[in-house]
Formats: structure tokens, C-alpha cells, sequence
């Protein structure tokens, strides 16, 4: 059988196994890839976005730019590119790769985005290229590096099923673009109606002594701030326990209290995906917690280290039993990327 016979038929196959059902039950956030000073991140839905990082070991530029190739699945999807610097103002980039003037783009404060014939013509030039140039009229502002960029670019034809089409940007084929898989169907998050009413009473003091020997947190709580209370339903209350705190990592436990006041009971939350930090513990532990009552939204964002270039978050809805995973973005590598790439996203519903 002929190789491109065998392709065909592999992609065919893609095609049809990319139609199925997505499975609602415990959600499957994608990891991440790196290449040299590239690293790369696909979602549950075939989202890939890659990511350019500083050189491992080298000196960092006092202002240093960043690009993401951020490409959404199936055939008739194009490459959008986006570069990132402390810039002020409105400014117009050149992006010049290998001394050729590739495309050009107009940025915001610091911001720029590309899309369309030319976002797709400068990914496959920083993939075949060895050097990029980002410029401000003639100014020299920025050089991505793009050790890597090729094998990221590669890795993101393979996840999404385009390699050995024509809509691969670097393992092109013969095959038509028709034949890449489509997108994965959604994992869809029926929200719950927080209902109004007033908040829920602070914690009287035999309550809190309940939710420190439950928690364990005994001993943080006693020099933090008082345990947050969000009401969930009439009867039922979220409670962020403080359970410890670093220079810019503040951790909490999520529980949920039941009853009337003074008289609660405790449970710890359940969540469908275990929040970033809850791998090592007993129970589900959250970083710099926010509740978002409108959205009925639970947030967890850990910092790797202050600079915010490194570490993981993830939004959870209230469904009415259980926080369920709607979002979540990580990187890896603590090498310059502030804009994380995202491994999971749902549809949330009313």
C-alpha cells in the first residue's frame, strides 16, 4: 500500500473518531511540551498554543519579547500570532525574520495581534527561520528566540491531526485540508442560580474550632484574616479556610458548611478535577482564592515564583453539588512567559 494511500486512511480516520461524543465525566486538562526555548499546550479541544521562552542559562533583555502561535482545530482554522513586550502607546512592529521583512503589525500597549494569509505566512517563516528581528521603525526592540520554534510548530500539526495535509505549517502533505478531524464536541457545565439573600453569618467560635480540626488548619488560621463565607444556597455556604500564606501564595481550603448558624456542619468540596495544589493532600487546597458570585465561580491561581511567569489556574463553576473545571491555563517553564497557555476549557451554561 502506497504511503499516500496510508495516510488517507489515517486521516480518515482521525476524521471520524473526532466526531464522537466528548466524555462529560472526570476532565482530562492536556500537558505541556517544550523545545529548547519554545514550549507548547493543546486543550481538550485541540486548541494548541505555543509559546516562545528566554534562552536556558543566557542573560534576559531588560525588556524582552514574547510570541505565541495560538492555532484552533480542524482544516479550515488559520494561525494567529500574538507578541508581547512593556511597550507603551501605539506603535507599528516589524517582524523581520532572517533579515526578510515578513509581516508587520500594529501594537497597544505592548500588545499585538496577527491573523489571516499573514499570521499564517510568519509562523511557517519562524519555523523554517533562525533568527527574528521585531523592530520599531528602525529601532531594534526585541529577538524571540526561535530555537525550537520548528519541533513546537511540528508537535502542534501531530496534536491536531493537520501533518501530511496542506493545512500542516510544518509537516506539510499532499492530503486536502478537508480530511483533518474536527474539533472535539464540548464539555458542557449547566451553572447553578445562586439564589439572593443575605450573607452567611461569621463563623461562631466552636464552629471554627469544628472547621480547624477538619481542615487542619488550626495553627494558620489563628494569624490570618477570618474564613471567607460565600452563601451557595439557603442552606448551604462556601467557605475559604486560610491555611497558610507565603510572599505571594495564599492557600485556603474549600469547604462547605450546611445548617443554621452556630449550629453548621462541615464537609470539604467537591470538586470534579482536583484544584493545582491538591495533589500532595488529603483534601482539595486552593491559591489566592476568588469567588465570583454573578458566575458562580470558584478561581485558584498559583504563582511559580513573584515574577508570574511560571504556574497554574483553574475556574470552577458551582453546579449545584460541585465545583466542576470550566478553565484552566499553566506553564511550565519559569523563562519570561507571562501569558499562560490554556489546557482545558468547557461551555458553561444557566
Amino acid at each position: 500500500m502506497g504511503a499516500k494511500r496510508i495516510f488517507t486512511l489515517t486521516a480518515m480516520l482521525s476524521a471520524i473518531i473526532g466526531l464522537a461524543p466528548a466524555f462529560a465525566g472526570t476532565p482530562r486538562p492536556g500537558s505541556l511540551e517544550t523545545y529548547k526555548d519554545w514550549t507548547i499546550g493543546c486543550d481538550n479541544r485541540g486548541r494548541c498554543e505555543a509559546v516562545s521562552l528566554m534562552p536556558e542559562g543566557g542573560s534576559w533583555p531588560d525588556d524582552p519579547v514574547t510570541v505565541g502561535i495560538v492555532r484552533e482545530p480542524g482544516g479550515s482554522s488559520e494561525p494567529e500570532i500574538w507578541i508581547s513586550r512593556d511597550g507603551k502607546g501605539r506603535e507599528q512592529l516589524g517582524l523581520v525574520i532572517d533579515d526578510r521583512k515578513v509581516a508587520t503589525a500594529i501594537s497597544e500597549e505592548g500588545e499585538a495581534k496577527l491573523d489571516g494569509a499573514q499570521a499564517a505566512t510568519l509562523a511557517m517563516a519562524i519555523a523554517r527561520g533562525n533568527r527574528m528581528d521585531v523592530l520599531v521603525g528602525a529601532k531594534l526592540v526585541g529577538q524571540p528566540s526561535l530555537a525550537g520554534a520548528a519541533a513546537a510548530l511540528r508537535y502542534m500539526d501531530a496534536r491536531q491531526g493537520t501533518a501530511g495535509t496542506r493545512a500542516a505549517l510544518v509537516a506539510r502533505g499532499p492530503l486536502a485540508r478537508s480530511v483533518v478531524r474536527s474539533a472535539p464536541l464540548p464539555i458542557v457545565i449547566r451553572r447553578a442560580d445562586i439564589p439572593p439573600g443575605p450573607a452567611p453569618q461569621p463563623l461562631w467560635r466552636e464552629e471554627r474550632a469544628a472547621l480547624g480540626r477538619l481542615t487542619g488548619c488550626a495553627d494558620e488560621m489563628r494569624d490570618a484574616s477570618p474564613p471567607e463565607l460565600h452563601r451557595l444556597s439557603r442552606t448551604e455556604s462556601l467557605v475559604l479556610t486560610p491555611c497558610g500564606a507565603g510572599a505571594y501564595n495564599f492557600t485556603s481550603v474549600p469547604v462547605i458548611a450546611s445548617g443554621i448558624a452556630g449550629r453548621r456542619t462541615f464537609r470539604f468540596a467537591s470538586f470534579d478535577h482536583p484544584p493545582g495544589w491538591s495533589e500532595a493532600a488529603t483534601h482539595p487546597m486552593l491559591v489566592n482564592a476568588a469567588w465570583l458570585a454573578d458566575t458562580a465561580t470558584l478561581e485558584s491561581y498559583a504563582k511559580g515564583r513573584g515574577l508570574g511567569d511560571c504556574g497554574g489556574s483553574e475556574s470552577y463553576v458551582w453546579d449545584g453539588t460541585q465545583f466542576r473545571l470550566a478553565q484552566a491555563s499553566a506553564m511550565g517553564e519559569c523563562r519570561g512567559a507571562r501569558q499562560w497557555i490554556k489546557v482545558f476549557t468547557a461551555d458553561v451554561v444557566k
